[in-house]
């Protein structure tokens, strides 16, 4: 097989109906993208989904593959700990990648803390809020974060997982997690503004006609000031799907709390 899946997701916890409550008006063009999405996941009949999110246990110097049987969730932390995730993780897979990105010289850790499993942070169950299946029970989940290795190696990391992919026997999907600038608006944190509708607007226009090579290429300052959380993740994605023939779809784009939210879906021919 290969992959059969790819998308990008925004991943703030008020995208959650039970968290968000009234402010969901405010991002309803992000919450209806989303259903999309898992109407195109739901058809893409996903075996096992590669997440890469910013808020795992990034380190610096490598990627971050989790090698732990269970992976499971919770968002306790926003007051509503009856929404939980448990999937299992699909090791076989997982070493694969980790092998071929060895074999590249790409710096990876296989992440096992030896406990009963894997916490999922909200940058992988925000999106899975809206794709998990009802009563789903096969799905397994590969938790994956980025490093702060130099492009090339992001770009090297994703194509490691494309190899991985093709030669698997399961449906297998990647989903990139993260929000686009921070800076939107002044005091969101930071007061930049331009700087980050600059950064969004090109992102946006540059994944929406697949220029991968200007996306490689940004100045690092572009970057740097936008306040942005999912370029890696979109580095990863774009080597994962390197060489085939993408169609992307924008599926929307919004910033009414000053941070911005993409959602994308990149359709990939069956092979």
């Amino acid at each position: 097989m290969s992959l059969n899946f790819a998308a990008l997701s925004p991943h703030p916890p008020l995208l959650v109906n039970e968290i968000g409550k009234e402010d969901l008006v405010k991002v309803a063009d992000t919450t209806i993208a989303l259903r999309k999405l898992a109407h195109n996941f739901a058809e893409a009949e996903i075996d096992t989904l590669i997440t890469i999110s910013p808020h795992g246990l990034v380190y610096p110097d490598r990627f971050n593959v989790s090698t732990m049987k269970k992976n499971f969730g919770t968002f306790a932390q926003y007051d509503e700990p009856n929404i939980t995730f448990a999937y299992s993780n699909d090791l076989e897979l997982a070493d694969k990648i980790i092998e071929n990105a060895q074999r590249e010289d790409i710096e990876v850790l296989a992440y096992d803390n030896g406990g009963e499993f894997y916490e999922l942070d909200h940058g992988i169950m925000v999106p899975l809020y809206y794709l998990r299946r009802e009563q789903e029970t096969s799905l397994k989940i590969i938790p994956v974060t980025y490093s702060y290795l130099d492009r090339a190696k992001h770009f090297a990391f994703g194509q490691a997982i494309a190899a991985a992919a093709k030669t698997y026997p399961g449906r297998v999907g990647i989903l990139a997690s993260g929000d686009l600038s921070h800076r939107l608006i002044s005091g969101a944190p930071v007061d930049s503004p331009d700087a980050g509708k600059k950064f969004d607007k090109k992102i946006i226009d540059d994944l929406a006609n697949w220029r991968t090579e200007d996306i490689m290429f940004y100045e690092d300052d572009f970057v740097e000031n936008a306040g942005e959380c999912g370029y890696r993740s979109i580095l990863i994605l774009l080597g994962a799907l390197d060489g085939k023939e993408v169609k992307p779809e924008i599926l929307s784009y919004e910033g009414p709390f000053g941070v911005g939210y993409g959602v994308a879906n990149f359709t990939i021919p069956e092979v």
